[in-house]
């Protein structure tokens, strides 16, 4: 497989554009490496975004990262632990990278929504206007975690 990173940054950019959730824009940029189509991929990282179900938890393109990651080093057998660490160690190197460009990878934080306990949040997502995108950095955050995860299947080539 040859990685085009630039190519797949601006495939998650385009999917986040046209108004899918943040998670959902990170996975779908690899079906190919996901070995699925992007509606089923749509469908499985729909609950990711908004940091899982708009609760401003960990940020939907963290969670997209890492079920790429799932792909790239897979763990199906429970028994087997040397699968598990490399998956989690894969995991945990996405999120320190996104983390070192970002300062963190806590939807709130990242949006400045803090403290979460003055804030009403709903399960309605935002309406996505030219307003939306000037004042949330989230499609910034996606083309980063789509850039982190292309650069390491890069660099597996």
């Amino acid at each position: 497989m040859n990685i085009n990173v630039e190519e797949r940054v601006e495939r998650a950019r385009g999917y986040f554009l046209e108004g899918y959730n943040c998670a959902q824009a990170v996975v779908m940029a690899f079906d190919d490496v996901m070995g699925m189509d992007t509606t089923m991929l749509a469908r499985l990282a729909a609950s990711f975004g908004g940091g899982m179900g708009r609760m401003r938890e960990v940020c939907g393109t963290v969670s997209g990262m890492a079920m790429v990651a799932g792909a790239i080093e897979p763990s199906t057998d429970p028994k087997n632990m040397s699968q598990r660490q490399a998956n989690y160690a894969l995991v945990q190197t996405f999120a320190n990278r996104f983390r070192s460009v970002n300062g963190d990878i806590v939807c709130r934080r990242l949006l400045g929504l803090e403290p979460m306990a003055e804030r009403a949040e709903t399960a309605m997502p935002s309406e996505r206007t030219a307003e939306y995108y000037k004042k949330r950095p989230c499609v910034e955050y996606v083309a980063c975690a789509a850039r982190i995860v292309a650069e390491e299947l890069a660099s597996r080539e």
